[in-house]
């Protein structure tokens, strides 16, 4: 018996301390419930998650809108599959702030961009800061002096019909942001600026201000990793 109690103590310490969670989907395939956003942008249609351009002329965005999740990431890994049309671009907002002054679903902060512009598709742009960050095919150490370091990434990276079924994936840990298109890694990026990194913050989709345009998800899944 005392043997038996002991394995048991030796099975509970060895166990970690903080498992980490498992995969949740974030789109119920039916509605919008746990996100937030503007009515006459975002809907369910067919089953999908969809974003697009005001029809009414007095309803016309004046700035990118978004769907806001409702809840934050710190560490997490992100795997969504969307379709694009029109010309325009959209992309998904991670560990982002709100940005009230440009109205309830405004934020700012890191973006794997969906933009069909092949140096663009998957890169890591800094809504609202510092602007592109990183582009496709790149390997970068943001620094707080502007000095970035920037090696290119092995790989082809041609053109993406984001109009067909594309998958993004996202994995942020620490500082470290890696994109990845279609299972091939766009962007690599290690975030040394303590005046603009961003640890833990929002996430959502966006629908961006000028040419109409229309993107849709038919699944969004996050695994969290913070410990």
């Amino acid at each position: 018996m005392l043997r038996s109690l002991l394995c048991i103590a030796m099975i509970i310490a060895a166990a970690p301390l903080h498992a980490e969670e498992e995969v949740v989907e974030l789109f119920n395939g039916k509605n919008l419930d746990g996100w937030k956003g503007d009515a006459k942008v975002w809907s369910v249609e067919d089953g999908l998650l969809t974003g697009k351009s005001p029809a009414a002329e007095e309803d016309k965005l004046k700035s990118n809108t978004f769907a806001i999740w409702d809840g934050e990431v710190g560490d997490f890994e992100l795997i969504a599959e969307f379709r694009l049309e029109g010309d325009n671009n959209s992309g998904v907002q991670y560990r982002a702030q709100a940005n009230p002054k440009n109205g309830p679903y405004s934020i700012v902060g890191y973006q794997a961009d969906i933009h069909p512009a092949a140096n663009y598709t998957g890169m890591l742009y800094d809504e609202g800061g510092r602007g592109i960050a990183a582009e496709r095919g790149q390997k970068v150490t943001l620094k707080a002096d502007g000095k970035n370091e920037v090696k290119p990434l092995e790989g082809k990276f041609d053109p993406v019909d984001l109009s067909a079924w594309t998958t993004l994936e996202v994995k942020a840990v620490g500082n470290r942001l890696v994109h990845k298109i279609n299972g091939d890694v766009t962007v690599d990026v290690t975030d040394e600026d303590p005046q603009n990194a961003e640890a833990k913050g929002l996430l959502a989709l966006q629908v961006h201000a000028g040419p109409d345009m229309k993107v849709q998800y038919r699944s969004i899944k996050l695994k969290k990793l913070d410990k």
